[in-house]
C-alpha cells in the first residue's frame, strides 16, 4: 500500500508509551483523535510567539495573530468547500455549534404545534438540545427509528416530515455504531418540502469526504479535536441566509458592531455569533490538523481505514460469542460489539490492562441501547495511525477475557 502506517505514526508522540507493561493500542478514536506534532507544534508556537487577543489590537502581534486566526476559518472554508469563509463560525466544539443553532435558529422559527425532526441514531448533543428547544416552544420531537442493521433510508426519513416540520437534525455518521446515513438523499427529501437541514459531523468529518455545497445541508458541524485538532474548538457552518436570519444566542466582545446602554448592534457575518475571546490557539491548532490531514491525502487515509476495518471486522467475527452491532462494513472505521455473558465494563477493564484503549457504554447514545435493548458495547474506533498487529492484540487480548470468564 502507498499509506506507510510506520512512517506515519512517528508523528504522532502520544504512541510511543507504555501502558501496564504494554505498548499503547490506541482504539478509542471515536471519543477523541491523538494528535500529531504538527498540531502540538503550532499551538505552542501562537503562545511562544504571537500570543495576542485578536481583531481589536493595533500592534504587530495581534495582526500577526488575527491573520493565523482568519487564514485558518479560510483553510476550514476550502476543507468543506463552503461558498464564504463568513459562513464558517468557530465554537467549541460540535455541542456548542448544535446548542447554538437550536437556541438561535428556534428563538425565530419554532413556534407552538411546530415539529423538529431528529434521527434515533443521535449523539445525546444532538438530542437534548433538541428536547429543549421544542419544550420551550411548545413543539413536538419527532424520531426517525433505525433498523436492525442501524441504518435509515432517506425514504424511511421522509415519511417523517410534513408541513408541521421546521428542521431536520440528524447525525453523518453514528458515533455509536458507525453507521454512515444517506445524508445527501435524506437532505434532497427535507428540501423538496422547504425543510432546513443541520448534520452532526463530529465523526462524519474524519471519515468520509465533506463537500457541504455538493451536500447542500443548511447546516454542518464538528470538532477540531475529533479530527486529529485540539480540544475546545469546533466549527459551525451555515448557509449565509441562514445565518443572517438568525439571532445570536451569546453576546459581548466581538459579536458587537455598535453599542450604547440602551442599545446593540450586532455585527457582520461571522463574528456575529462569535462572542468573546476566542480560542486563537485552538483555530491555529486546528488549521494544522487540516493540513497535516491533506499532506497525507485524504483519499489514502480514507483508503487505509477501509482496509483496516476489513481486517478488524475479519478478526472479530472469527472469535466466538461475539456479536457485532450495527452494519460496520457499510459505515465508517467504528465498530461496536458485545462478549456473551460479559459485561462491557468487565471486558474493557481487562482490555486496559493489556495497554489497549477501546470505549466501553452507551457512548453518549443511551436511547440507541435502550432501543437495541442492551447496556452499551465494546467500542472499537480506528484511526489512520493503528496497525493490524494492534488488531491482532486486540483479538488476543478479548481471548483472554472471555478465557477469563468463562
Amino acid at each position: 500500500m502507498i499509506f506507510n502506517v510506520d512512517e506515519v505514526r512517528k508523528d504522532f508522540p502520544a504512541l510511543f508509551q507504555e501502558v501496564y507493561g504494554h505498548p499503547l493500542a490506541y482504539l478509542d478514536n471515536a471519543a477523541t483523535t491523538l494528535k500529531p506534532s504538527a498540531v502540538i507544534q503550532a499551538i505552542s508556537g501562537y503562545y511562544s510567539t504571537i500570543n495576542s487577543n485578536v481583531h481589536r489590537g493595533v500592534h504587530y502581534l495581534s495582526g500577526e495573530a488575527t491573520a493565523a486566526f482568519e487564514n485558518a476559518r479560510e483553510n476550514v472554508r476550502r476543507f468543506i468547500n463552503a461558498e464564504h469563509g463568513h459562513e464558517v463560525i468557530f465554537t467549541k466544539g460540535a455541542t456548542e455549534a448544535i446548542n447554538l443553532v437550536a437556541q438561535s435558529f428556534s428563538a425565530t422559527n419554532l413556534g407552538r404545534g411546530d415539529e423538529i425532526v431528529v434521527s434515533g441514531l443521535e449523539h445525546h448533543a444532538n438530542l437534548v438540545p433538541w428536547q429543549n428547544a421544542c419544550r420551550s416552544a411548545g413543539a413536538t420531537l419527532k424520531i426517525i427509528p433505525f433498523d436492525e442493521k442501524g441504518e435509515i433510508s432517506a425514504e424511511q426519513a421522509g415519511a417523517f416530515l410534513s408541513g408541521k416540520t421546521k428542521l431536520l437534525a440528524l447525525t453523518h455518521v453514528s458515533n455509536s455504531l458507525g453507521t454512515l446515513l444517506p445524508v445527501k438523499e435524506i437532505i434532497q427529501v427535507a428540501h423538496r418540502m422547504g425543510i432546513p437541514v443541520l448534520v452532526d459531523g463530529a465523526q462524519g468529518i474524519v471519515h468520509c469526504e465533506v463537500d457541504v455545497r455538493a451536500l447542500d445541508c443548511d447546516f454542518y458541524c464538528f470538532s477540531g479535536h475529533k479530527i486529529y485538532g485540539p480540544m475546545g474548538i469546533g466549527i459551525l457552518y451555515g448557509k449565509e441566509r441562514w445565518l443572517e436570519a438568525m439571532e445570536p444566542y451569546q453576546t459581548g466582545g466581538e459579536m458587537i458592531k455598535s453599542v450604547s446602554y440602551q442599545h446593540a448592534t450586532y455585527n457582520d457575518l461571522p463574528y456575529k455569533f462569535e462572542a468573546g475571546t476566542p480560542n486563537v490557539a485552538g483555530a491555529v491548532g486546528l488549521n494544522a490538523a487540516l493540513e497535516y490531514m491533506e499532506g497525507l491525502g485524504k483519499e489514502n487515509i480514507h483508503n487505509y481505514e477501509k482496509y483496516l476495518l476489513a481486517y478488524t471486522l475479519k478478526a472479530l467475527e472469527n472469535l466466538p460469542a461475539i456479536r457485532i452491532y450495527g452494519h460496520p462494513g457499510h459505515g465508517a472505521a467504528v465498530i461496536s460489539f458485545l462478549m456473551e455473558g460479559i459485561h462491557p465494563y468487565d471486558a474493557g477493564s481487562v482490555i486496559d490492562r493489556f495497554g489497549i484503549a477501546v470505549r466501553t457504554g452507551h457512548h453518549c447514545a443511551q436511547p440507541v441501547m435502550d432501543r437495541l435493548g442492551i447496556p452499551g458495547t465494546i467500542r472499537a474506533s480506528l484511526a489512520f495511525y493503528n496497525t493490524t498487529e494492534e488488531i491482532d492484540r486486540l483479538t488476543a487480548a478479548l481471548l483472554k477475557v472471555q478465557e477469563m470468564f468463562a
